[in-house]
């Protein structure tokens, strides 16, 4: 068949079509109770169930992957990124003390590559599935002259919902209360700008760090922790008073996103080891401890505040379900700096 003029042009019209009819199956496998019609509309379609609510609040939250992709394109591995796009989006919905419902993402590249693009769903899919959200729709966009051959960018977007009288803001939090890490998977989505420029000039993706029997690529593509089925189970359990995603700005700016202005955060840095990975770039980029605990997660990929008496119970419960977490610190009365790491 003779080409049309858009694809003389750079842009596949019948590869997006493909695409489409590709995607179906993937998102078939995560749906869940609210979900209508299927993939291909111009919208998707979610229906909330009236009498499970009383006031519902829903909670959205749209993050992409950063810089991090710029590995998995070099490294040619993109079966675990699409993980890493729900995760960032989940997490953060998470915190407001929501059950995220559905997602949707957008991949735009040069042109479309079906069998990478087929690997990056399969990954949005397992995050879907891991987190109990459904994929209910999305957007491909094809732009070569906006993007480099192999080059493209991810983006997700995710609804979830929450009783108005069980909305976590902050507002809970008090004086005495304790604060509890839960151990990341590694690096997640963050830092990877200051990652790539510390660790590329010197090593090799295929090659393994010193100490390390896995290559560099393996451990910089780890995809980032869903936290979504560890905690909604805690939310009807425990006393949690406020909970926060560790993203960009690492621990320093992400927990007194979520601090009433009377409360500081006391952080020990005793309490819980970073994974070798954290040591090594701090020790490669001789980072200070402020650049160290504002880039990166340093091991802590999300926080729960809460009630002191119900600390070691909650940590024990993480435990049992296989999640590594630490009393990281304590919250005290505000003085000069909403966050404390010392």
């Amino acid at each position: 068949m003779k080409p049309s003029a858009y694809e003389k042009a750079g842009v596949s019209i019948s590869k997006a079509k493909q695409w489409v009819e590709s995607v179906k199956p993937l998102a078939a496998q995560t749906e869940r109770q609210g979900v209508m019609g299927s993939i291909g509309g111009f919208g998707g379609l979610f229906q909330l169930d009236p009498l499970k609510y009383k006031e519902p609040i829903l909670v959205s939250s749209t993050d992409g992957v950063g810089t991090k992709l710029k590995i998995a394109i070099e490294a040619n591995r993109h079966e675990t990124i699409g993980i890493d796009l729900v995760a960032m989006n989940v997490n953060d919905v998470l915190t407001m003390g929501a059950e995220p419902l559905f997602f949707l993402d957008y991949l735009a590249t040069a042109k479309l590559n079906i069998p990478v693009a087929v690997q990056i769903l399969k990954g949005i899919a397992e995050g879907c599935k891991i987190a109990n959200v459904a994929l209910i729709g999305g957007e491909t966009a094809q732009m070569p002259a906006l993007y480099k051959a192999k080059d493209y960018d991810l983006a997700g977007f995710c609804v979830g919902i929450v009783e108005k009288n069980k909305l976590m803001d902050g507002t809970e939090i008090r004086l005495g209360d304790k604060i509890i890490g839960l151990a990341s998977s590694g690096l997640h989505s963050n830092g990877f700008s200051l990652v790539r420029t510390l660790l590329l000039k010197k090593y090799k993706l295929k090659d393994p760090l010193p100490k390390m029997s896995e290559p560099l690529e393996k451990l910089l593509l780890t995809p980032t922790k869903i936290y979504v089925p560890l905690i909604l189970p805690l939310l009807k359990q425990f006393q949690i008073h406020g909970m926060a995603h560790i993203t960009g700005g690492g621990l320093l700016e992400n927990i007194p996103r979520i601090l009433p202005n009377s409360c500081m955060a006391k952080i020990s840095q005793k309490t819980w080891t970073p994974p070798f990975i954290f040591q090594f770039l701090k020790r490669l980029g001789k980072l200070s401890d402020t650049d160290f605990y504002q880039t990166f997660n340093a091991g802590i990929g999300y926080v729960l505040i809460v009630d002191q008496t119900q600390a070691p119970d909650i940590v024990q419960s993480l435990k049992t379900q296989g999640q590594e977490a630490f009393i990281i610190g304590d919250i005290e009365k505000r003085k000069d700096h909403a966050i404390v790491i010392a």
